[in-house]
C-alpha cells in the first residue's frame, strides 16, 4: 500500500504492528520505523513527519491501530477568538518585508489561514517553509510552501521525467500550497511572488541542506484565474484531472486546477533529470 509517496511492503507492515505491540508512543514509533527502514530526507535526517502522517492515514483507513496521542492534536492551532487577527489598513504599500515563520509566529500564521483562506488550515506535508509579509508593521499576506505533488502528468511531461527519475528528484520541486492576501493593493501579489522566488532556495537550503530548483502551484479553476502567477512569469503547463495530490487509486474527486511552474534555476531540467 502507498502512503505519502512511499510503498509500504507486507514485511514493513508487520514491523509497524510489532512496534505498536511493543507499547511505543507515536513519536517513538515513527522514529524507530524510519531508522529501521532507512527512510530519510535528502539531508540525511529521518522523515519522521511524513512517517507520522502516513501512520495517521493508515490508522484512519483501518490498517493499523495507533496508541492514543500523548498531546492534544490541536496544540498547533489556537481558536481564532484567542488571537488577534487584524486586517491591514494602509492606504498604500511601500517597502515589503518577508519573514520565515518560526515557533513564535506559527500560531499567528495558522490562525490567519484558518480564518481567511478558503481552504482553511491543515498541516503542510513534508519539508516546508511558511512566510509572513508585512509593510509598516502590518501583515499583508501569508504563504506556505511544502512537498510537491507525488505525480502530475503535465508537470512531469514539461520536465521530461520518467517514473524512476521523478521518485529520485521530486524533493527538488516545492509546492506553493497556500497564498493568502489580506487586502487588495496594486501589484501586491506579483511583488510578493517575485520576492519569494528570489529567496526561497536560500531559505530552503538553510533549513534542509539543499536548494530546490522548481516551484509549482495549483490554482482552482472555478475560483481564480492565476493572474498573479502569470504576471510573475510563472508558466501554465496544463490542468489537473480532478484527483487528489496523492490519489493513485482514482478514489477522490476534487476541483479541477490549473498547474503553474516557476524555474528557480536556468538549468533546472539538468538537476531534475540527473
Amino acid at each position: 500500500m502507498r502512503y505519502c509517496g512511499r510503498e509500504f511492503t507486507e514485511k514493513e507492515m508487520d514491523l509497524i504492528h510489532n512496534l505498536i505491540a511493543a507499547g511505543l508512543n507515536r513519536q517513538k514509533l515513527s522514529r524507530m520505523f524510519c531508522e529501521h527502514v532507512g527512510w530519510r530526507k535528502p539531508d540525511g535526517g529521518l522523515k519522521e513527519m511524513s512517517c507520522k502522517v502516513a501512520f495517521l492515514k493508515m490508522h484512519r483507513d483501518g490498517h493499523i491501530v495507533l496508541p492514543p496521542p500523548t498531546k492534544s492534536a490541536n496544540n498547533h492551532l489556537k481558536k481564532p477568538g484567542e488571537i488577534a487577527l487584524p486586517l491591514p489598513s494602509l492606504t498604500c504599500v511601500d517597502d515589503l518585508t518577508m519573514e520565515v515563520v518560526d515557533a513564535t509566529t506559527s500560531p499567528l500564521w495558522n490562525a490567519y489561514i484558518e480564518t481567511y483562506h478558503y481552504l482553511g488550515y491543515t498541516p503542510l506535508p513534508g519539508a516546508q517553509l511558511r512566510y509572513v509579509v508585512r509593510s509598516q508593521g502590518q501583515i499583508l499576506a501569508l504563504l506556505g510552501f511544502s512537498a510537491a505533488a507525488w505525480t502530475c502528468a503535465p508537470r512531469d511531461k514539461y520536465i521530461g521525467w520518467d517514473i524512476t527519475t521523478r521518485k529520485k528528484n521530486l524533493h527538488l520541486v516545492v509546492n506553493n500550497a497556500r497564498f493568502l492576501i489580506l487586502a487588495r493593493y496594486p501589484n501586491l501579489a506579483s511583488r510578493i511572488l517575485s520576492m519569494t522566488a528570489r529567496r526561497i532556495a536560500s531559505d530552503w537550503h538553510q533549513r534542509y541542506g539543499y536548494r530546490p530548483v522548481l516551484l509549482e502551484t495549483f490554482v482552482e479553476k472555478e475560483r481564480f484565474t492565476g493572474g498573479c502567477y502569470k504576471a510573475s512569469n510563472w508558466l501554465r503547463v496544463g490542468e489537473t484531472k480532478g484527483r487528489g495530490k496523492l490519489d493513485i487509486r482514482h478514489e477522490y474527486k476534487v476541483p479541477v486546477k490549473t498547474i503553474w511552474l516557476y524555474p528557480l534555476e536556468k538549468d533546472f531540467r539538468r538537476w531534475l533529470k540527473s
